[in-house]
């Protein structure tokens, strides 16, 4: 959770019909969302992440790979809005992506080639390996589906995840350092 937000305080009680107070599951169901965060603070993690992403974009471009974009900018998103989630960790997000892509290209040795179904599947398999392996990153199940459904050339696009999700990683941690008061990242590297 960021530094520049904080809980919402408890909404005041009201009289439900027939008691004085909410009930224990009514409490439970309400939530207690964090707040909106400021403004400086959310101009700084949505421009950061879209920065890194447009440089994934320009690298992508150049050597005609742009479909790494989905699962990274879900990966983006979590490391630059929610860098204390163990989602957004570094060992989480390198090895969490590595692990998909072995999921997607496993799946699709076996199955048929962008079927839905193969992707669904290899997303599964994302999943169960992660938190098998306690790298927990959901957007890492994209990069399954993607491989699945798009048939890169492993050789070409291994590296090129590899690599981007370190980029990921050094512009979250850079960012983190660029703005007074905002929270670091990581919260741990491995």
């Amino acid at each position: 959770m960021s530094t520049d937000t904080a809980l919402r305080p408890e909404p005041a009680p009201t009289a439900a019909a027939g008691s004085d107070e909410r009930s224990p599951r009514r409490r439970r169901m309400a939530g207690r969302a964090p707040a909106r965060p400021a403004p400086a603070a959310a101009f700084h993690n949505v421009s950061a992440a879209t920065a890194a992403l447009l440089g994934l974009v320009a690298i992508g471009a150049v050597i005609h790979e742009p479909v790494l974009i989905p699962p990274l900018a879900a990966s983006a998103a979590l490391v630059h809005c929610a860098p204390a989630l163990p989602l957004a960790q570094p060992r989480s997000v390198v090895v969490g992506h590595l692990l998909g892509a072995a999921a997607g290209y496993a799946v699709a040795a076996v199955a048929a080639q962008g079927s839905a179904w193969a992707a669904a599947l290899a997303a599964g398999l994302t999943l169960a390996l992660t938190t098998l392996a306690r790298t927990p990153h959901s957007p890492a199940c994209a990069t399954a589906v993607v491989i699945v459904l798009q048939a890169p050339a492993p050789g070409r696009f291994v590296p090129l995840l590899f690599g981007s999700t370190v980029l990921l990683v050094v512009t979250a941690f850079a960012a983190s350092r660029v703005r007074r008061g905002s929270p670091r990242y990581p919260a741990y590297w491995w």
